[in-house]
Formats: structure tokens, C-alpha cells, sequence
């Protein structure tokens, strides 16, 4: 079976494909001088923004795996712009710990598993 890369860059690529398997690289805030909330919401834009050139969407999400800096600061704020992102969804399976973040700015980074928007996962 291939792979497709999208958004490849030297280093790694965004999206990574597989039959209707999709997998997004993890993605974090561009603007890391922002809160909490604020970095939740640009990474949850980008989340969107690549499932959309990959061919899916929020809804065709297997998991998400959600790392913060700083859980007990961070996980109430964050959950608040999440709740809001997965108002109009079924909730979906994840994962959310604290982990030390390759830059003492980011505040949080996701990992995304989903399937392409015409498949059927079941």
C-alpha cells in the first residue's frame, strides 16, 4: 500500500495517508505568545484546516492525542475552546497528558488519527 505526504517539508510532513487512513503530524499554534485558549483555538484551525486538504474532517476523527504544558493550569481553559469545537460532533476518543513541549511557549500540541470523509471506518 502507499503513502501520500502532504505538506512535506524537510524535516517531516503534515499528513501522512494510507488507504483512508490519515494521520496529521502534531500540530501546535504558529502564534505561541497567545494564551492557553487562544492556542488551543490555532491549533484546532489547523487541525481543520488539514483534514480538509487530506479529504476528511473533525467528524472522521479515530483519536487525538492532546499534550499540555501544564495540565492543571492549562486543561480547564483548553477544554473550554474544545467543547466548543466538538459542539456540533459526537465526542471523540482521546488522550490529554502533560508533557514537556520542545519550546517553553507552545502550551499544547494535538496528534490527529482520522479516515478520509468517504470511507467507512465501521
Amino acid at each position: 500500500m502507499t503513502v501520500q505526504r502532504l505538506h512535506v517539508q524537510k524535516r517531516f510532513s503534515e499528513i501522512a495517508i494510507s488507504g483512508n487512513l490519515i494521520h496529521l503530524a502534531g500540530q501546535l499554534a504558529s502564534d505561541t505568545s497567545l494564551d492557553i485558549q487562544g492556542q488551543t483555538q490555532q491549533t484546532l484551525d489547523y487541525i481543520d484546516q488539514f483534514l480538509r486538504d487530506a479529504g476528511s474532517d473533525k467528524s472522521h476523527i479515530l483519536s487525538v492525542m492532546i499534550f499540555l504544558k501544564d495540565i492543571e493550569q492549562d486543561y480547564a481553559a483548553m477544554n473550554e475552546v474544545w467543547d466548543a469545537w466538538v459542539s456540533d460532533i459526537e465526542a471523540l476518543p482521546r488522550t490529554c497528558v502533560e508533557a514537556k513541549l520542545y519550546d517553553p511557549n507552545v502550551l499544547v500540541e494535538m496528534t490527529v488519527v482520522a479516515v478520509k470523509a468517504d470511507s467507512n471506518p465501521a
